[in-house]
């Protein structure tokens, strides 16, 4: 059975982006990079809601960029290899291979793709995230944590819910990043 991943940048203060809605603070720098594509080399599936996936989609194409270093090329042909399913009312096609669009968050058809999927799958953006977490459908986070306090904006967990994590895995950056790998015992409402 594969896992569910919820993995994303986050600000120190719990923030995936800033009260403007900017994220730029969570750039990743080489290292943090190319252990990020390390970690996403298991996953063959991302589900996306509408406006990750239109930030995401740009590495449809990123390959057609001149001089990018090896860390980002590898990233591009990591993410254009994997299905995607994005959930949208509004989105009317895809702009990217292998990608289906779904028009509602569905907990049972998540289970059985869990279930029948050879590799694992990650959940990405805080709002449909907070939809898996509170199905109990999550079974590691992953937090990508940014030495920076941005004071507001989207956070990363969802209001009301709390969850028993496990230590997995921690990892620090010389830049100050620290990744933080936790398995997920047990979620319930606050």
């Amino acid at each position: 059975m594969a896992k569910l991943i919820y993995g994303m940048i986050t600000s120190l203060d719990g923030y995936v982006e800033d009260a403007d809605g900017d994220f730029g603070w969570g750039a990743p720098d080489e290292g943090v990079h190319a252990y990020i594509n390390d970690l996403a080399s298991s996953v063959g599936t991302y589900l996306y809601g509408r406006r990750m996936y239109e930030t995401m989609v740009y590495w449809e194409t990123a390959l057609e960029v001149p001089d990018e270093p090896q860390v980002i090329q590898d990233w591009a042909r990591q993410w254009q290899a994997a299905e995607k399913i994005v959930y949208s009312q509004t989105l009317a096609e895809p702009r990217s291979a292998r990608t289906r669009i779904e028009r509602a968050f569905d907990p049972d058809a998540v289970r059985r793709l869990k279930a029948d999927s050879p590799h694992d799958i990650t959940v990405n953006g805080p709002e449909l995230a907070a939809h898996a977490i509170r199905s109990g459908l999550v079974d590691e986070v992953q937090m990508i944590v940014y030495p920076a306090v941005v004071g507001g904006g989207k956070r990363f967990f969802p209001e009301g819910v709390r969850m028993d994590l496990a230590l997995v895995e921690q990892r620090g950056f010389d830049s100050g990043v620290v990744v933080l790998r936790y398995a997920v015992r047990d979620v319930s409402d606050a």
